[in-house]
């Protein structure tokens, strides 16, 4: 079973995420779930857009990292939106990742270092309208191109946090194959 770090998007550690991170629980894996935000969630993503301004990008950046300062190596490190920015980071700059699952956004691998890290498996899940995934889609394809590592999942839709079902972006059946999905990943890594 694998050991997860789950960080959640912009409007929190919303019920909708931690309902996922249950679902993988269910499975046997360990799923950490830290509150980059103390408890605060939002109704929008341009609320906590603003909370996050206030607070501070990097030191809410800084609270995942040492989240996983507390935990072992031998994690899959996975983020919604936002904590895409924490997990991919923690992903190409520790030693010993398990893999990374990257759901909502992506960035440049050039953003950390350089070239993703080799042996460690990678999933994007993304929807083809959403115009926030739409500017990370050419970091997802180069990523994806750069290593037989990658999969690049794209659903139709335009929902940015589509798999949180305690919001009005869910979408149950894009959510069910991006669970399923994530689940078998969860399985080989």
């Amino acid at each position: 079973m694998a050991e997860v770090l789950l960080y959640h998007h912009i409007q929190g550690l919303t019920e909708g995420v931690r309902a996922f991170a249950d679902e993988l629980r269910q499975d046997g894996h360990t799923v950490h779930t830290p509150d980059l935000f103390d408890g605060r969630t939002f109704d929008s993503i341009e609320e906590g857009f603003a909370f996050a301004k206030e607070a501070g990008f990097d030191a809410i950046r800084e609270r995942g990292a040492a989240a996983a300062d507390e935990l072992g190596p031998e994690l899959v490190y996975a983020g919604f939106s936002f904590g895409v920015t924490i997990a991919q980071r923690l992903t190409q700059t520790r030693p010993g990742a398990r893999g990374a699952l990257l759901m909502y956004s992506c960035l440049p691998v050039d953003e950390f270092g350089g070239a993703w890290p080799e042996g460690v498996p990678v999933q994007i899940h993304g929807k083809e309208g959403d115009e926030f995934f739409d500017e990370d889609l050419p970091a997802a394809r180069a990523l994806v191109a750069s290593t037989s590592e990658a999969e690049l999942f794209v659903y139709p839709g335009d929902q940015h946090l589509f798999a949180d079902s305690s919001l009005g972006a869910y979408d149950p059946e894009a959510a069910a194959l991006l669970t399923e999905r994530v689940r078998r990943f969860l399985t080989e890594a």
